[in-house]
C-alpha cells in the first residue's frame, strides 16, 4: 500500500466552469486535509485550484502553491495558503511541484493540465518515477483523452498499458482509497535528471 504525505493537484484557473468542477476541487482538499495530507498545487486563488486550496485551509490542512512570478504579479497567487513559493518560470514551477509530491491528481482543466498530465505522465512511462497518477474523470470529461490514448495504443504510438502509467476514478470519494491500493514507490526520481 502507499503511504502518501502530499498530493499534487493540476487543474483549472477558469471560475466560468461547472459549478461541480468547483465543488469537488473543494472536496478534494478537504479529504487531504482530513487524511492529514498536504495539498501542492499551483498557487493560484481562482477557480478549481482556489478551490481545492480553500477546502483544505477550511479544514486545517496544509497547502503549498508554487506561482511563477509573472502569475503572482496579476494578483492571482493565492496568499492565505501554508507557503507560497514564487518562481522565475512555468519550468522551474513543474519541477518544484513533482519534486514536492508522493502522488498526483488530474482534476478537469484546460491546456496547462493537460501539459502538466502529459509531462508526468511521460516521465513515468520512461521509468522516471513511479509515484500514482490519478485521472479524476468528473462528469466524464476526461473520457475524450483516454479515447484518444487508446487510439494511440490502437495506432501503435503507445505500446504501454496505460493502467501502469495513471488510474481512472469518477468522483473525488475514490481518490485516496485508489492511491493508497497502489504499491509502494520504488524508484528513487533524482530531480536533476528530469
Amino acid at each position: 500500500m502507499t503511504k502518501i504525505k502530499s498530493i499534487c493537484v493540476y487543474c483549472g484557473s477558469s471560475n466560468a466552469v461547472s459549478e461541480e468542477h468547483l465543488a469537488s476541487a473543494n472536496q478534494l482538499g478537504k479529504l487531504a486535509a482530513e487524511n492529514n495530507i498536504e495539498v501542492i498545487y499551483g498557487g493560484g486563488r481562482v477557480g478549481s485550484m482556489g478551490r481545492v486550496a480553500d477546502g483544505a485551509l477550511a479544514h486545517s490542512g496544509k497547502v503549498t502553491g508554487i506561482i511563477p512570478e509573472y502569475l503572482d504579479k496579476f494578483e492571482v497567487g493565492h496568499k492565505e495558503v501554508n507557503e507560497l513559493i514564487v518562481v522565475g518560470s512555468m519550468h522551474t514551477r513543474k519541477m518544484a511541484m513533482f519534486e514536492r509530491s508522493d502522488a498526483f491528481c488530474i482534476l478537469p482543466g484546460g491546456l496547462g493540465t493537460l501539459d502538466e498530465f502529459f509531462e508526468i505522465a511521460t516521465w513515468k512511462q520512461l521509468g522516471m518515477h513511479d509515484k500514482p497518477i490519478i485521472i479524476i474523470n468528473l462528469e466524464n470529461f476526461w473520457t475524450p483523452l483516454l479515447e484518444l490514448i487508446n487510439h494511440q495504443i490502437s495506432a501503435g504510438y503507445l505500446r504501454q498499458n496505460p493502467a501502469d502509467i495513471y488510474s481512472v476514478v469518477n468522483n473525488i470519494d475514490e481518490v485516496f482509497a485508489q492511491i493508497q491500493s497502489m504499491p509502494e514507490s520504488q524508484i528513487k526520481a533524482d530531480i536533476k535528471l528530469l
